[in-house]
């Protein structure tokens, strides 16, 4: 094993953006994951660790992989992750290590008018925002260099939980819910794993905006998925929160990736078709 191959932990390694980042990685460094449901699979695999993000305590694991870089792609219960998140920050701030937080486009989700930028100021009128910007500021009390911060909009891929949802809704006859004025860009599974091996590649950190460069009404976008995947007369209920356009979309102004990396949304669409 090369000693100067980053050693990589990442915590929701099981989910499906973090079996994904797994996926992408391991074959070129030391990576290590956390399950949180056992399966035999997972058990036996010596790079995945057992871990109840309620229960467990993140340092242990931490200090058993001792990595060189941790990856959250953490989900559950926000007191929890908040903790945890506070142990990886301690560990980063005392050893060589950096730490890519996946965030979200919600840390926005109170300005409406425009697409968010990367040094634009983050505000949240939901839950689900309000939490991810508290992690981003104590990870914004670290050095730079330490680590990355990566904000998705609305991530999709063939098996992401959102296609699944839709497919499973159509199956049982039920509406899926669309926002007429919902204006966001759109993320892939596929491309973030390869933005994410570029960025630890690169040794990048700072703040990233990654989806597609390219804006789309979310209610057309959900059309053109239910014509990819050949679903016949879906039932689409129309949810209004607002009756102007509002705007959930992260753009790129600083911090842009190489062309190869960019991507527009019907390449989310035509990944779906494969």
């Amino acid at each position: 094993m090369d000693k100067n191959k980053h050693r990589i932990l990442i915590f929701g390694g099981s989910g499906f953006l973090g079996s994904a980042i797994y996926k992408e990685l391991c074959s070129y460094y030391n990576t290590f994951g956390t399950y949180r449901t056992e399966t035999i699979a997972l058990s036996k695999n010596q790079h995945y660790f057992h871990y109840i993000l309620e229960e467990d305590d993140a340092t242990e694991i931490i200090e058993a992989v001792k990595p060189t870089i941790i990856i959250s792609a953490l989900r559950g219960d926000f007191g929890a992750q908040i903790v945890a998140h506070f142990h990886m920050v301690e560990y980063v701030k005392n050893n060589n290590c950096k730490l890519i937080f996946l965030s979200s486009a919600n840390v926005f989700d109170a300005y409406s008018q425009f697409p968010s930028y990367e040094q634009d100021k983050t505000l949240s009128l939901s839950k689900f925002g309000y939490f991810k910007i508290k992690i981003e500021n104590m990870l914004l009390r670290l050095p730079k260099k330490k680590y990355a911060i990566l904000r998705l909009p609305m991530v999709f891929g063939k098996h992401s939980p959102r296609i699944i949802e839709i497919k499973a809704f159509y199956k049982a006859k039920e509406p899926i819910e669309v926002f007429p004025n919902l204006i966001l860009n759109v993320a892939t599974d596929f491309k973030i794993t390869q933005q994410i091996h570029y960025i630890i590649n690169r040794n990048k950190s700072g703040i990233y905006h990654l989806g597609s460069t390219d804006l789309v009404h979310y209610n057309d976008f959900i059309k053109e998925i239910a014509k990819t995947l050949q679903l016949k007369n879906p039932i689409l209920k129309q949810v209004y929160t607002t009756n102007n356009d509002r705007y959930l979309a992260v753009l790129p102004k600083h911090n842009i990736l190489p062309k190869h990396l960019n991507y527009r949304s019907d390449f989310v669409i035509n990944e779906l078709k494969q």
